[in-house]
């Protein structure tokens, strides 16, 4: 990867409040998913260099561990694919307590993200390029 490629990854970071919980007092799914669709947004957004992006699809989720309110959630996307005009991205929610020091995964999904040109058709994107694996000797 150089310095011109575009960026692949985005974080973003949420509390969970009384208001993102459902009546069990842990975040309710569509909150959940609604923030990772954000991250999927953010990490699209920079690779693309374009604010005009838009969700065309979003795989199976499925949630490993409760997270409760007052929690901290970080979400970590990535662009893992790229087609003409789309991207994959892989979004990672993980759950951290601040008070017992503890941090889990709590889901990880894929989005399917569409660049869009001014006329709200699909634009093309930059080809991903693999980045070499740490320590190898390839640019």
């Amino acid at each position: 990867m150089t310095p011109s490629d575009p960026p692949r990854q985005a974080r973003l970071w949420e509390i969970v409040f009384p208001d993102h919980t459902n009546h069990l007092g842990t975040l309710f799914g569509g909150q959940a998913l609604a923030w990772m669709d954000k991250a999927a947004f953010v990490a699209a957004t920079r690779y693309a260099k374009r604010t005009t992006v838009v969700t065309a699809r979003s795989e199976q989720v499925d949630f490993h561990v409760p997270v409760r309110q007052g929690q901290l959630v970080e979400l970590v996307a990535r662009v893992v694919d790229v087609g003409r005009s789309s991207m994959r991205v892989e979004v990672e929610l993980n759950t951290e307590d601040p008070q017992a020091a503890t941090r889990h995964l709590c889901t990880r999904g894929h989005f399917t993200m569409i660049a869009l040109d001014s006329n709200g058709r699909p634009a093309p994107v930059e080809p991903f390029r693999e980045v070499a694996p740490m320590g190898s000797s390839e640019s």
